[in-house]
């Protein structure tokens, strides 16, 4: 098993001693409980702006991608040919020229159709590139096993991007199989763009080999507007299953609500307890998602736990303009979490994610609005014993799925 830990890992917490996020002492633990795992600490002097979807979003990325001074880091999951990257390489193009230093990197599976010649288009203008775990059969599980989901951007270590959203065009014209892509994104300005920076430069030597100074880069706090967040990474090489931990901790923390919007979930046996008991116990949990996925197989495993969902009282809404790929949890108006990881084994134990877990009221009330009012255009399943009355071949096609739970 390979480690950045024992390779080359410059995270480190920062200094926030008047760092007080206004939240209930039990959401406070939480912060504890990421910081211990991960040295992860609350950054409060930021600013932030969530992105809706692939136009605002790429909008202001290309914006700030053209202020771009010093460095560009950036890392994908899924880097694909079309008209996001051409528009990339353009503006890579006019910037390599004034100097400024760009890096990518990208994973080997999720980008796998990426082509030689966009690759040679970027070495020919100066672009650095590295490719996380390139396909080996000599190693065909970890290759296939841990792969590296995040999706970074670092300008200048003054602004940073991530969130759900991929280099894909399908995020500007949607697909023929499943509609528009509908996904959630942020745009960070203040010290916590550093930890951002400071985990590129920690995949980018495991990816390349080459080690970047992060120790020179300056950090830029923000004043004006504090919002408090952390920003926390996981991986197989963790000392412990930190998102798993993280997202257990609030779900059991929860007291009024609990709001997931997630494409996939296939929850192990202690999130699924976690997010019964919390039903069970009175909070109002839902569940968004979109009516069908862009795997098959997920999708009857992801349906294959309705009935126990339903059970515990659980609301289910089925979303059906499209594709939700949003990795969003929010609870209590109190924690906002936006970032790369699903709920499933694959995101919690074996890929390297990265979520923000943001303390603001405002920001949390505004994408609860969000989410209610698209509730309210979606198919709710409610009703138990109706659903546990579905045809008997969905219930062995499910079955069969949930059978293969741990591998997805």
């Amino acid at each position: 098993m390979f480690s950045l830990k024992n390779q080359f890992n410059p995270i480190k917490p920062l200094e926030n001693a008047n760092c007080d996020p206004q939240i209930s002492d039990d959401k406070l633990k939480i912060t504890h409980l990421i910081n211990k795992t991960t040295h992860c600490g609350i950054t409060c002097h930021n600013d932030l702006e969530l992105l809706k979807d692939g136009k605002i979003t790429f909008e202001s990325i290309f914006e700030a991608i053209e202020g771009a001074k010093e460095h560009i880091h950036l890392q994908y999951y899924i880097f694909e040919d079309g008209e996001l990257a051409d528009k990339l390489l353009d503006i890579f193009e006019r910037k390599v020229a004034n100097n400024v230093t760009i890096r990518l990197l990208y994973d080997g599976i999720g980008s796998y159709s990426l082509s030689k010649k966009y690759l040679k288009k970027l070495k020919d203008i100066g672009v650095e590139t590295a490719q996380f775990l390139p396909f080996k059969f000599g190693r065909f599980l970890a290759s296939l096993n841990y792969r590296n989901h995040r999706k970074i951007i670092v300008i200048d270590n003054k602004i940073g991007f991530t969130g759900g959203i991929n280099i894909s065009d399908k995020y500007l014209r949607g697909d023929q199989a499943l509609g528009k892509w509908h996904d959630t994104h942020l745009k960070i300005e203040g010290e916590a763009v550093d930890f951002l920076n400071r985990l590129f430069v920690t995949d980018w030597f495991l990816a390349s080999g080459k080690k970047v100074d992060a120790s020179n880069f300056k950090i830029h706090a923000i004043h004006k507007r504090k919002t408090s967040l952390q920003i926390v990474p996981s991986g197989p090489d963790d000392d412990f299953d930190v998102m798993e931990q993280v997202y257990f901790s609030i779900i059991n923390s929860s007291q009024k609500y609990l709001y997931i919007v997630n494409p996939y979930i296939i929850p192990n046996h202690a999130i699924l307890q976690a997010l019964m008991t919390a039903a069970l116990s009175g909070v109002d949990v839902r569940i968004l998602m979109s009516t069908t996925t862009d795997i098959k197989l997920v999708d009857w495993c992801v349906r294959a736990y309705f009935e126990s969902y339903l059970k515990a009282g659980i609301k289910i809404y089925l979303y059906a303009d499209g594709f939700l790929h949003s990795k969003v949890m929010l609870c209590d108006d109190e924690i906002a979490s936006i970032g790369t990881a699903n709920l499933d084994n694959r995101s919690l134990q074996q890929n390297y994610e990265a979520q923000v877990f943001v303390y603001d009221s405002d920001l949390c009330k505004r994408m609860k609005s969000d989410f209610l009012k698209d509730c309210e255009k979606s198919l709710i399943l409610n009703d138990y014993n109706k659903y546990k009355e579905r045809p008997w071949i969905q219930k062995l096609i499910q079955g069969f799925a949930k059978l293969l739970s741990p591998l997805l």
